[in-house]
């Protein structure tokens, strides 16, 4: 057995852990014990696992590890939870610890770390995904079957198969387009005199939805936000924090705090990044890390405060509604989305999950758990081909490549999976 680890955060976390009664509210509400039924597949039975394996009574097996690495991260647990039990904090920590016992199957992290962090390697993943995607390769692979139905077929069908709307050019903003933009980026707006509004663009969101940042531009300036968008952020560090990689989460922090400085609401349009910019305080970064999470909002939460500013030009379709997770569950902003999109004359809102499960994308759930995530995201696609809707609207880029890659995997007719800010930004007067 490993021995039990003994800095400071193992007594926080077992500190946290005691708050826990063990009641049994949150089972109900657990998307993967809803699934296995199994007491470790549980947030208080997770929450027993770390206690055991910080105190020296469990050994990290292959079983523990199962069980802590199978959760969602999902956080609806926290919302339910009468005692307030940081169930996030509780389980970061331990993955923490497993990592430092035996950092070997991080893989994923480090291979996604590469990918997605440096500034000119997502650069490239853009320009290859265009080509991939403008060449008709993409259609032909799609076509011919010629990857099969395995591990790499999957991956292949995560990738959208279009690019979705840009904002009207007459109020796209070289700034949107971040550092790196051409001479044809789009004219500067001059914004109306408002708050500042300081974009986060993140890594994922960087490569494959840059057009989402432009609409969110588009709708913050049309509300009379002044807009800016800092060269030098970077990853939020939610698949590290997760993943057992504390340090490098915090060094990733550190950067974003001092690439936004002190000032200014930070609006997200990922709620996956805007819920782990909000977790700063846990890395030790002191007062700065308090005060940086204290201003991130979610973007429909700006738009919902100015909203008499906006006018939106009729739209006859039917939108089937997916709430992420960590927009329900950690910025509480879904009634902020779905006033702004009410907001629209002539769209038909409908929920396309009720009880507001979880698809299973869950940061990198979707890559490193396929068969579990897939399970959970059946019950998605068979409501989504039951309602029939024109749309889908997703407000987190793992929930809609998750979402949209299952639909593709389906082979035949489905509608595109869509940013709520595209479709918003399309229809400003």
């Amino acid at each position: 057995m490993s021995p039990p680890s003994h800095d400071g955060r193992a007594g926080a976390l077992m500190q946290d852990a005691d708050l826990c009664v063990k009641c049994g509210l949150c089972l109900p509400h657990c998307p993967t014990y809803l699934v296995s039924e199994h007491e470790a597949d549980s947030p208080r039975g997770r929450i027993t696992l770390a206690q055991g394996l910080i105190g020296g009574t469990l050994a990290d097996g292959a079983s523990l590890r199962a069980h802590l690495d199978g959760c969602l991260s999902c956080r609806k647990c926290e919302a339910v939870c009468p005692a307030r039990v940081p169930y996030g904090r509780i389980l970061d920590a331990a993955r923490q610890e497993l990592a430092a016992r035996d950092p070997q199957p991080d893989r994923w992290l480090r291979w996604l770390s590469r990918l997605l962090v440096p500034a000119p390697m997502r650069a490239l993943l853009r320009g290859l995904i265009a080509l991939y995607r403008g060449s008709g390769l993409q259609r032909l692979t799609r076509r011919s079957g010629v990857l099969g139905s395995g591990g790499l077929a999957r991956l292949e069908s995560l990738l959208p198969a279009r690019a979705p709307a840009r904002a009207p050019a007459r109020v796209r903003s070289r700034a949107a387009a971040g550092p790196d933009a051409g001479p044809d980026a789009g004219p500067d707006v001059v914004p109306d005199a408002g708050p500042e509004v300081a974009l986060f663009r993140g890594c994922v969101g960087d490569v494959l939805e840059r057009a989402v940042l432009e609409a969110c531009e588009t709708l913050l300036r049309a509300a009379g936000y002044r807009v800016r968008v800092p060269p030098s952020q970077t990853c939020c560090g939610a698949l590290h924090l997760h993943g057992g990689q504390r340090e490098q989460a915090r060094r990733l922090a550190q950067r974003n705090v001092e690439a936004f400085g002190d000032t200014g609401v930070i609006a997200s349009f990922t709620s996956g990044c805007a819920a782990s910019l909000r977790d700063y305080p846990d890395l030790d970064l002191g007062s700065a890390g308090d005060g940086f999470a204290d201003r991130v909002q979610d973007v429909m939460t700006l738009l919902q405060a100015r909203l008499d500013r906006l006018q939106f030009r009729p739209l006859a379709r039917r939108a089937a509604l997916h709430l992420p997770c960590t927009l329900a569950n950690v910025m509480q902003a879904g009634p902020a989305l779905r006033g702004v999109l009410a907001a629209v004359p002539g769209l038909e809102l409908i929920d396309l999950d009720p009880p507001q499960h979880c698809c299973g994308a869950a940061g990198r759930h979707f890559l490193s758990h396929p068969d579990a995530s897939d399970r959970l995201l059946a019950p998605k696609l068979r409501a989504i081909q039951a309602l029939r809707p024109d749309l889908v609207l997703s407000s987190n880029v793992g929930c809609s490549l998750h979402l949209q890659g299952g639909l593709t995997r389906l082979g035949q007719a489905v509608p595109p999976v869509v940013h709520p800010a595209i479709l918003l930004a399309g229809q400003l007067v």
